[in-house]
């Protein structure tokens, strides 16, 4: 069985950690670089992260300010 590439299981993490509560929309996500470092990846590969939680719309980017949570009725659902 192929290995999940880390954008997708550490976006899944993340979703799954809304779901459980252990952050909450209106949540402000940690830095690109802070993320990396707790998920021991690359700046990019968080980047890809973000990208994908953007077009599903589980986060919302604000210009100046960071990336936040977004509430879950909003969110796209995977087919």
């Amino acid at each position: 069985m192929p290995q999940t590439p880390d954008y997708i299981r550490i976006s899944d993490e993340i979703i799954k950690d809304l779901h459980s509560g252990r952050v909450r929309p209106g949540d402000k996500l940690p830095s690109i670089a802070d993320m990396a470092g707790r998920f021991g990846v690359s700046s990019s590969t968080i980047q890809m992260v973000y990208v994908r939680l953007e077009a599903l719309r589980v986060i919302r980017r604000r210009q100046g300010k960071g990336i936040f949570i977004t509430d879950p009725a909003t969110w796209m659902r995977e087919p």
